[in-house]
């Protein structure tokens, strides 16, 4: 490969692979000499990109994290798969990440090929985000950094930790995942104080830390990080459970709800069914009724049977 400039691109790209490339591997690749490989490997350290290199007969080259962001190689599926992605990103419950998106998209746009562009318009036309209620829980970047580290790192950690009545307790715990559901945010945690685990909102999360003092390495509570989450989760707020006679046969509601059903139970034949499901707001239960189509009657809560007939007023006011 005579061409410098195409040969130090494609250097770059094989650098690019998170592994360690012996000298010889390089030079290979590339059609040149271990000198040519030594040269152009200084060319790339001089515009920025930080290339650490290892002697002996186990070293090599690889590019590491620097002080900056250096210029990135992508392949086609890579360059669409980020566009879309950070289409997705934006609106989601993230402090500040919306807008980063943005700005990362448009500049990525700027300088994709044709042929890439009309591939990601077609998907984000075809694509339609839809939330059933507005972003709650919005947590910072910088916590959500705070606490991957501290987990990848086996570092204990300390926050302040407001509970749903409002109380304020100092949580030490010893971070083992963080977990995103729909638009919440949640840290599963060995609890130091309490000598067992836990399960905190983010974003009710404050002064968050890591301590420095090294952290036990714990496998996930019994069943699994998911099914301990959604029991946890379930008593982390008040649930309403409402009780519902739905006027449309089992089946149909089934299809109707698809995976809305959740933690539901639906009971009943052909003519009509029960539904039982519970939520920590009636706003998301009656959104669900309403989106069935159905006729239904309502045995309880009596929170949702009143936000049913505020909405029903509302709708009459509007004609």
């Amino acid at each position: 490969m005579t061409d410098t400039t195409a040969r130090l691109l494609s250097l770059l790209s094989l650098l690019q692979t998170p592994r360690l490339w012996p000298g010889s591997e390089l030079a290979e690749r590339l059609g040149v000499s271990g000198r040519t490989v030594r040269r152009d490997i200084d060319r790339l350290r001089e515009i920025g990109y930080p290339v650490e290199a290892s002697a002996g007969g186990l070293g090599g080259y690889r590019l590491t994290a620097g002080s900056a962001m250096p210029p990135l190689l992508l392949d086609d599926e890579e360059a669409v798969a980020i566009a879309v992605g950070l289409g997705t990103v934006a609106g989601q419950a993230v402090r500040g990440v919306d807008e980063a998106a943005v700005r990362a998209a448009a500049k990525l746009a700027q300088v994709l090929p044709v042929k890439l562009r009309r591939q990601v318009s077609t998907l984000t036309a075809g694509t339609q985000p839809f939330a059933l209620s507005p972003a709650t829980g919005v947590v910072s970047s910088d916590s959500l950094v705070t606490i991957a580290a501290a987990s990848a790192n086996h570092e204990r950690m300390r926050f302040r930790y407001r509970g749903h009545d409002g109380t304020e307790t100092a949580r030490h715990v010893e971070p083992v995942r963080l977990v995103a559901s729909g638009r919440r945010w949640y840290l599963l945690a060995f609890d130091l104080d309490r000598d067992d685990w836990r399960t905190f909102r983010v974003d009710r999360t404050t002064d968050l830390r890591a301590t420095g003092a090294r952290a036990q390495h714990r496998s996930p509570p019994a069943g699994g990080v998911e099914k301990f989450l959604r029991t946890q989760v379930m008593g982390m707020a008040p649930t309403f459970r409402a009780d519902v006679t739905l006027h449309a046969s089992r089946q149909a509601v089934a299809a109707r709800l698809g995976d809305r059903l959740g933690d539901g139970t639906l009971t009943g034949d052909d003519d009509s069914c029960r539904w039982y499901s519970h939520a920590d707001t009636v706003e998301w239960l009656a959104t669900q009724l309403l989106l069935l189509d159905t006729d239904f009657q309502v045995h309880g809560p009596p929170q949702l049977q009143a936000h049913l007939d505020t909405l029903a007023a509302r709708i009459t006011r509007s004609r």
